[in-house]
């Protein structure tokens, strides 16, 4: 496994944390790039809690590391979730870059625009229970993405994950200063623990930053000790 493994009791909490000591750390604006899923939300909402959690959001550049085709107001988009979750809570942003997936060769759009920007200060990550990080799924095109993109469609070949994705592939993902995974509850210890061995059938196993950092709860580590 690599990147330094933090077991904590609160996720969110310890997420939230993390945001605020980085951002308040950086002098300029700080670029942060949002994920999806279940984690995910209950991260966001603990940060949105700014008299717990203060963050200068007028000077946050937000990205998304991974996206559904589907509509921005979708139930199942990304977007919404950050939008519902945090968004809409706090003050006006830097700059928003969501990932739009109705545009004409979308991927090839958000590549241009995230290899045109400096390298995103903190890129937040989840871990599936197939243990597929963003939207890198076992078996799918986007593993093998040439170094060179930063951002790829991409589809699960298994189809246990629905919608079509665009997605940051490891290549944009290790580009970014910091990597952020949370992994939270019991149906994800086994993916945790594959990636723990090192098993490389797990995609999140593949993740290189040199800032990489597992955040993770005694449910999802089970009886297994950190090491």
């Amino acid at each position: 496994m690599n990147g330094s493994l933090v077991v904590v009791d609160d996720v969110a909490a310890a997420f939230a944390q993390l945001v605020v000591d980085r951002a308040s750390a950086s002098r300029a604006q700080f670029s942060l790039a949002f994920s999806g899923g279940s984690t995910a939300r209950k991260c966001y909402e603990r940060l949105s809690h700014q008299s717990e959690f203060p963050v200068h959001w007028e000077r946050i550049d937000a990205w998304w590391g991974d996206e559904r085709c589907v509509p921005l107001n979708d139930p199942d988009s990304n977007y919404r979730l950050v939008e519902e979750s945090l968004l809409s809570k706090v003050g006006p942003l830097a700059s928003a870059h969501p990932m739009r997936s109705d545009l004409p060769d979308a991927a090839d759009l958000y590549d241009r625009l995230v290899r045109s920007a400096p390298p995103i200060d903190l890129i937040h990550l989840g871990l599936g229970p197939d243990g597929h990080t963003a939207s890198l799924f076992p078996d799918s095109e986007a593993l093998t993405a040439p170094s060179s993109r930063f951002v790829v469609s991409n589809v699960d070949p298994l189809g246990h994950n629905p919608h079509p994705r665009l997605t940051f592939t490891f290549a944009g993902i290790a580009h970014c200063r910091t990597a952020v995974v949370t992994v939270a509850g019991a149906s994800k210890k086994e993916a945790l623990h594959r990636v723990l061995d090192g098993d490389l059938t797990a995609p999140a196993a593949h993740l290189t930053n040199d800032d990489l950092i597992w955040l993770v709860d005694s449910e999802a580590m089970g009886s297994r000790s950190p090491r």
